[in-house]
């Protein structure tokens, strides 16, 4: 029963990431057991330019900076994500991104990202969205 509870408590913090509003419990339920909640000091580096890309995120809370070669790109805060173009084309990261203050993140690895595209279509199709604008 306390981990009935514990992943009801779960699934209620996902459905308050804007990329996650919506989806029904069964598939924020799958999403808890498909990624892990990370929290991160400001100064932690998610990802860094040139290395191959084993997880991404989503941000539940908090900023992050967008740098590609030294220069700053943008601001990222809840409801984005975070390293998914290297999962998705299996290249290495185009960018670093550093945590700006404190961050509640959802982590995914390789497996767990390719297992949310390939069995929840309206997160895919969201995450896939988010790929286009970033292209355009």
């Amino acid at each position: 029963m306390a981990g009935d509870r514990d992943v009801g408590s779960q699934t209620a913090w996902l459905a308050t990431i804007p990329l996650f509003e919506g989806m029904s419990e069964a598939d924020l339920g799958r999403l808890v057991r498909l990624g892990s909640r990370v929290e991160v000091p400001p100064g932690e580096v998610l990802v860094d330019q040139g290395d191959p890309g084993t997880y991404c995120y989503a941000i539940a809370s908090g900023t992050a900076g967008v740098f590609a070669n030294g220069e700053h790109l943008a601001t990222v805060g809840p409801g984005s994500t975070i390293g998914e173009m290297a999962l998705v084309d299996h290249r290495p990261r185009t960018a670093t991104v550093v945590a700006n203050d404190d961050m509640v993140l959802l982590r995914f690895d390789t497996r767990s990202f390719k297992e949310l595209l390939e069995g929840m279509p309206k997160a895919a199709e969201r995450i896939h969205a988010i790929l286009a604008s970033r292209l355009r």
